[in-house]
């Protein structure tokens, strides 16, 4: 369908229909609702007019579409890491939805610390629910490189919040009671 709508634009309004909803679900989750209308819209408006490279072996244009959202989101990530930060330190967001769907601080604390590059793996993996291969697609890169990022922010992710679960003063820390766990 996108390689016919280069011939007759008025199919794209069918790839639109079909995908819309997922392109913003996924950026409603990386930034805030009204930046995510408008990089939503902003993805289609780039896919139409980027249509004529879209590379026909794949079926599914979900990943592409993804990868382009997640390109726009880049271009904001700098903002986006400062409110997950803000987050975290003040633990509330200043409007209800500034950071999408992180409402818990540690998890926003922990989000921040990853590279840009990891974050958006782990987002397009699990808030989009696209598979390595599909992540690969997205984001331009070896499905090695997804897997490797993905497990680099889960182990990051898992370090940081199993540090912040642990009570202070933990009778198992060596450290805390003097002898071995």
């Amino acid at each position: 369908m996108i390689l016919a709508s280069v011939d007759e634009p008025a199919v794209f309004a069918r790839i639109f229909d079909r995908h819309y909803h997922k392109v913003r679900d996924y950026l409603g989750r990386r930034v805030n609702s009204d930046l995510a209308d408008d990089l939503a819209a902003d993805t289609f408006v780039t896919a139409f007019r980027k249509r004529q490279t879209y590379d026909a072996r794949f079926e599914d244009s979900v990943p592409w579409l993804l990868g382009i959202a997640t390109n726009l989101v880049r271009h904001h990530w700098r903002k986006e890491r400062r409110e997950l930060r803000a987050y975290a330190q003040h633990g509330q967001a200043t409007t209800e939805s500034d950071v999408g769907e992180v409402h818990d601080v540690a998890l926003a604390e922990a989000l921040a610390t990853l590279s840009r590059k990891e974050r958006d793996a782990m987002f397009l993996f699990a808030c989009a629910e696209l598979t390595y291969e599909e992540v690969g697609r997205a984001l331009d890169v070896p499905v090695g490189t997804v897997r490797s990022r993905i497990h680099r922010a889960r182990h990051r992710l898992r370090e940081l919040l199993s540090a912040e679960a642990a009570p202070a003063g933990d009778a198992t820390d060596p450290e805390v009671s003097g002898g071995t766990p």
